[in-house]
């Protein structure tokens, strides 16, 4: 099983230059939250696919992929495969006991990047005041294995994970279904009802949520411009006290389009 934990963060796209490499107009930070759109249209999937296939995107994915000598900076020659894919991360509303709110909603488009020598990585597309940008560069493949376990799993089903614990599941009908094993030791290897299923995130993060005295205390992740994540903030990032939107890998991409994350596999991890 592929995880992935963050081992840098920012809280603005600005920060995340120095990081990755972004040209000045890839990592124009967004003046606030920008809601994503409800489902990913062929609009959105074309206008994603054009962010992932520009020439500035390629050049600091040449530098993602070169960044620890597996291969040189001129050889990398990365391409982008297949078409963007949404990925949805538990819903705040379904949290909340919102009638009618869906478990989980569209949280960014993935675009797959491979590399000349095989290193695989998913670039998070989002929408920004900018318009569609590539807010993030993750090592992997995990947003589109998943995709493909859940159609597997559950056809017709919501792929979507809970960025608190790192897991992921598949919803369809009155059921959730784990996919990896972080989810099995959430709801059990069979899986849970939906209604169970929001019991349990209702009690671990129904506190948090935004606007609760946990957001106010500044403590929920979010937009903050302009300012460093403290390295014990993102150390802390998969502990019990994960703020609402901020697992790991996500810890300030709650609004997204604000900060750049990367992530490399924890110990124990497939090659």
């Amino acid at each position: 099983m592929t995880q992935r934990a963050a081992t840098a963060a920012a809280a603005a796209v600005l920060a995340a230059t120095a990081l990755l490499g972004l040209a000045p107009q890839a990592a124009a930070a967004p003046a606030g939250p920008v809601p994503q759109p409800q489902s990913a249209t062929a609009e959105n999937k074309a206008a994603a696919a054009q962010a992932a296939t520009a020439p500035d995107t390629l050049a600091t994915l040449s530098r993602f992929f070169a960044r620890e000598g597996k291969v040189s900076l001129t050889a990398a020659r990365p391409r982008i495969e297949g078409e963007a894919i949404p990925v949805n991360h538990l819903s705040p509303e379904f949290v909340a006991g919102r009638a009618g709110a869906p478990v989980a909603r569209l949280e960014f488009l993935a675009g797959k990047a491979v590399s000349s020598d095989g290193q695989r990585a998913a670039l998070w597309i989002a929408r920004t005041e900018a318009g569609w940008q590539v807010v993030n560069i993750a090592t992997g493949d995990d947003e589109f294995r998943y995709a493909q376990l859940g159609a597997a799993k559950l056809p017709g089903g919501t792929v979507f994970r809970e960025p608190q614990i790192d897991a992921w599941y598949v919803a369809g009908g009155s059921r959730v279904l784990p996919l990896d094993e972080d989810a099995v030791r959430a709801v059990g290897a069979g899986g849970t009802t939906l209604a169970a299923y929001r019991v349990r995130v209702a009690r671990a993060y129904g506190d948090k949520l935004p606007g609760s005295a946990y957001a106010e205390g500044g403590m929920a992740g979010g937009y903050a411009e302009a300012e460093a994540v403290p390295a014990a903030v993102a150390a802390d990032a998969e502990g019990a006290g994960v703020p609402w939107a901020a697992g790991a890998g996500a810890l300030v991409l709650g609004v997204l389009g604000v900060a750049a994350v990367r992530r490399s596999r924890r110990v124990g991890a497939r090659a």
